[in-house]
């Protein structure tokens, strides 16, 4: 909490911001803002690929009784084809951010990018995931999230497995696309699934 508590005594509310699902082939980016409660910071929080399943979903339910503020956005794979990965994720970070019921003062975001038009100052952090535990609690958030958005997938289509693999490019996924073609969940502009919509027609 070293980079929040610098804030901190200067009288500013901090969030940390996150992301989850940039590099699969289909399902949403989704983005999480978190101000964590100081007085009842959740014990365990890191890097969400660092933590076991059981525990991201232990520390889910932890940051929400916490008493922290989680604002939680997605970009679906038509906001992804409108505005490419980058744009859509970063817009998702900056609707995150607005959707906290606190109005944070300083926002601290993985990465090497800050979203334009933030309510309040952006500072990117690379592998911020592991040197803020705001941004590590958005982490939680937003992968746990995304992950529960795959079950809802999973039971759209489920002949592609993606309870399994989360929409990355496994064999299983490539094998399945090809046997049946893009699903409504597929980002179609992505260049495997691009190449496969450009055979079907």
């Amino acid at each position: 909490m070293s980079l929040e508590e610098s804030f901190h005594a200067q009288g500013k509310i901090v969030c940390g911001v996150d992301e989850a699902g940039r590099g699969p082939l289909a399902g949403p980016v989704v983005t999480a803002a978190v101000i964590l409660n100081s007085a009842n910071v959740p014990i365990g929080l890191n890097d969400s690929k660092k933590l076991t399943e059981k525990a991201r979903d232990r520390l889910y339910d932890e940051i929400f009784q916490s008493g922290a503020f989680v604002g939680i956005a997605s970009a679906p794979p038509e906001m992804i084809a409108a505005h490419n990965i980058r744009g859509a994720t970063l817009l998702a970070m900056r609707r995150a951010v607005e959707a906290l019921a606190q109005s944070p003062d300083v926002a601290l975001i993985d990465g090497r990018d800050v979203p334009p038009n933030l309510p309040c100052a952006g500072h990117s952090l690379i592998k911020g995931d592991s040197r803020s535990l705001s941004i590590a609690a958005a982490s939680i958030i937003a992968k746990v999230t995304r992950d529960r958005a795959c079950e809802i997938m999973e039971r759209d289509a489920p002949h592609f497995g993606f309870l399994k693999h989360k929409g990355y490019g496994t064999k299983q996924h490539l094998t399945a696309l090809l046997d049946h073609g893009a699903c409504d969940h597929h980002r179609k502009d992505f260049k495997p699934i691009a190449e496969i919509v450009a055979k079907e027609k």
